[in-house]
């Protein structure tokens, strides 16, 4: 059994109570936007590398290990959500396919090695903060959320300085960041080529944005069809309800 701390706890990843994650009110706990990346991204089935940055308390990694037998590497920042990451891995039994990294993915190239992943996923801080009165009082969802350690460019250039040529580089943001995306994915050579806006419900605005491109690929950018994640009684569409139970 593994060790928990503070208000940690124990969460099932899956309908199937087949994975378990370690998560914490006050530090960090993954949401919707983590398991729609995990779905979404392309990964190899039997063999390969992919690289998710950001990885918080790991969730990326634990999800993909669900549909890939490759080799996983999450990189996080913050040494209390590596540390729940680490141990969530452990308490999974994938220590030999999830590698958890404590590191600045800026400064990671010696140990990442360049142009050395098929796919590489990040989940990065949403928003930008001029000031630090701006800042959530808690730390922890400071980091995860606003831009303190990476800027929007520095996650872009991160992500094509460890893909290999031809490899994919997924992302989940806010729509309101699309064109910052698609200008920083085009001038670090990673072609744009799937993207899906996601809605709360019909009707309303778009609240997330998933977006792939491919180092050095060539230019078509296909858009996937909407994703709405509730019907009108607040209970999840049909399609939503398959990707967030691993139907």
């Amino acid at each position: 059994m593994v060790q928990l701390f503070d208000d940690e706890r124990l969460d099932y990843l899956l309908a199937d109570e087949s994975m378990q994650i370690i998560q914490s009110p006050s530090a960090f706990s993954f949401s919707l936007d983590a398991v729609l990346l995990a779905h979404f991204t392309y990964v190899p089935i039997k063999k390969g590398k992919i690289l998710d940055l950001c990885s918080g308390n790991g969730v990326i990694p634990l999800l993909l290990s669900k549909r890939s037998y490759a080799q996983i590497t999450g990189v996080e920042i913050q040494q209390r959500l590596f540390d729940m990451a680490q141990r969530s891995v452990r308490l999974n039994q994938l220590e030999g396919q999830i590698k958890m990294i404590h590191g600045d993915l800026r400064y990671m190239q010696p140990e990442l090695g360049q142009s050395s992943y098929d796919v590489v996923t990040c989940n990065p801080p949403y928003f930008p903060t001029p000031s630090k009165t701006e800042h959530n009082k808690n730390e922890y969802l400071t980091i995860a959320r606003h831009e303190v350690f990476c800027t929007l460019e520095e996650v872009v250039k991160a992500c094509k300085l460890y893909v290999r040529p031809g490899g994919k580089v997924a992302m989940v943001h806010r729509p309101g960041r699309l064109i910052d995306i698609l200008t920083l994915f085009r001038a670090y050579k990673l072609e744009p080529k799937r993207m899906q806006l996601v809605y709360p419900k019909k009707g309303k605005e778009a609240n997330m944005l998933l977006v792939e491109g491919i180092r050095d690929g060539k230019a078509n950018l296909s858009l996937l069809p909407p994703l709405i994640i509730y019907n009108e009684d607040n209970t999840y569409t049909k399609e939503a309800e398959d990707i967030i139970y691993g139907k």
